[in-house]
């Protein structure tokens, strides 16, 4: 499904042109549960955005679903986003004029769907998610982990093959993370990819695939047994 060959993506500090990642190569299949972990300034996000096409690299090839995307015009990059991939984010990135069931709605409004598909859509996502006494609220009416929920129902609203994580539970409660993470991981059940970023060795523990990154390169890839990632749920 993901395949990265030779990935590399450099930034300007000050001065200096520093790796964010340096020769990578990976490659990830279908309903993969991955947490990517190293400390700050590893690569860590800059790999998640490469694959969610949100940023390129400067060198390298990746292909998604067999289909090479650098080289890719920036709209046909914004299609298979819209189609195939769906993000979760720390700070939840919600829309604040907007109310919870708006929110949720606005992947298929920017996708063309017809009004009446969306509205079925966004009910059942609602039912799903235990947000129907919050459907009218806007975020900030919501607790950290409804904000967090409604960011998931976007984000699967349009179906999408790869969920993409940022530190998902790192602005919530224990108890509010450990339902998020549930929520997460039932979704990966159904065989959606799921790559997760955390700082949270704990929660790093719980994912089938271990990356650790280190100075912008793979310093390890580790697939738990079975046995072991159940005993950590």
């Amino acid at each position: 499904m993901i395949d990265l060959q030779n990935i590399t993506r450099m930034f300007t500090v000050g001065d200096e042109r520093v790796y964010g990642l340096k020769e990578v190569d990976l490659t990830i299949g279908n309903g993969e549960y991955i947490a990517v972990m190293g400390p700050s300034g590893s690569g860590k996000s800059t790999l998640l955005n490469i694959i969610g096409l949100l940023d390129k690299p400067d060198s390298g090839i990746y292909q998604l679903e067999g289909e090479v995307t650098t080289g890719l015009a920036d709209s046909k990059q914004a299609e298979l986003r819209c189609h195939k991939i769906g993000f979760i984010f720390q700070f939840f990135h919600l829309v604040p004029r907007m109310t919870a069931m708006e929110n949720i709605e606005l992947p298929l409004m920017l996708a063309g769907v017809e009004p009446k598909v969306r509205k079925q859509k966004v009910q059942k996502a609602i039912e799903t998610f235990g947000l129907a006494g919050r459907a009218r609220h806007r975020p900030d009416q919501l607790s950290g982990g409804q904000r967090q929920r409604v960011a998931i129902a976007r984000a699967t609203i349009m179906e999408p093959h790869i969920l993409l994580a940022d530190e998902p539970t790192g602005n919530l409660d224990r108890a509010s993370g450990n339902e998020v993470i549930e929520i997460l991981e039932e979704l990966n059940s159904r065989n959606i990819t799921l790559i997760m970023v955390t700082h949270d060795p704990e929660l790093g523990n719980r994912a089938k695939r271990q990356i650790h990154m280190i100075d912008g390169i793979i310093g390890s890839d580790h697939t738990s047994s079975p046995a072991t990632a159940y005993a950590a749920r």
